[in-house]
């Protein structure tokens, strides 16, 4: 009777330590980015104010014939330019696991960047 006492409570931690190894995900946002008029041109104010999480999912759409959507750094989100072998987002309804720390986004259509379609998004 111990003993199986002393299994269901090892059970019962492994599972609460599976659950909150999950937790993370349990309360992340998604986020339209640009809200209803979605990733477009001067959308580059739009995280002003908003507050995001590790984990929270960023929703880009667009036109996948006219945009897409480039995960940059620092450098490439301040110069509009992708560095060699950057992944390029193309479906037009693409969903991105935001990063804790800074992450950056441009489009990397020619003039789309510098007409500000990029946002910077710091996770906490």
């Amino acid at each position: 009777m111990a003993q199986e006492r002393g299994s269901v409570i090892v059970v019962t931690v492994v599972l609460s330590l599976i659950l909150l190894q999950y937790c993370e995900f349990c309360e992340a946002a998604t986020h339209v980015v640009g809200g209803p008029g979605g990733w477009t041109f001067n959308v580059n104010k739009w995280p002003k104010g908003k507050t995001f999480k590790a984990g929270d999912i960023l929703v880009f759409n667009y036109s996948p014939s006219l945009h897409d959507v480039v995960a940059v750094n620092k450098g490439g989100y301040r110069n509009c330019k992708t560095s060699r072998g950057a992944k390029a987002f193309k479906t037009g309804k693409d969903r991105i696991k935001l990063a804790r720390g800074p992450n950056y986004f441009i489009c990397s259509i020619q003039g789309h960047c510098q007409s500000g379609m990029k946002i910077a998004i710091t996770a906490n």
